[in-house]
């Protein structure tokens, strides 16, 4: 992914390393708007979406029951 930079509207490029997104050469800023709504949720994140009563029950009925096929 590619995009241009907030502060200094260089062409930014892909980071190699741990994080996710992209880094400006000029400014060295980074940012993940190519990657949606700069909402990246860590693991530990997700864990907790997957214990919680409320959206298990909104996930299962968009996804349906397969126990009734």
């Amino acid at each position: 992914m590619r995009c241009m930079c907030r502060n200094c509207g260089t062409y930014m490029v892909q980071a190699d390393d741990g994080k996710l997104g992209c880094i400006c050469p000029e400014c060295f800023s980074r940012c993940r708007d190519c990657l949606g709504t700069d909402s990246v949720m860590s693991r530990e994140e997700l864990k907790r979406m997957k214990e919680d009563p409320a959206l298990a029950a909104m996930f299962m009925a968009v996804r349906g029951d397969p126990e009734e096929e």
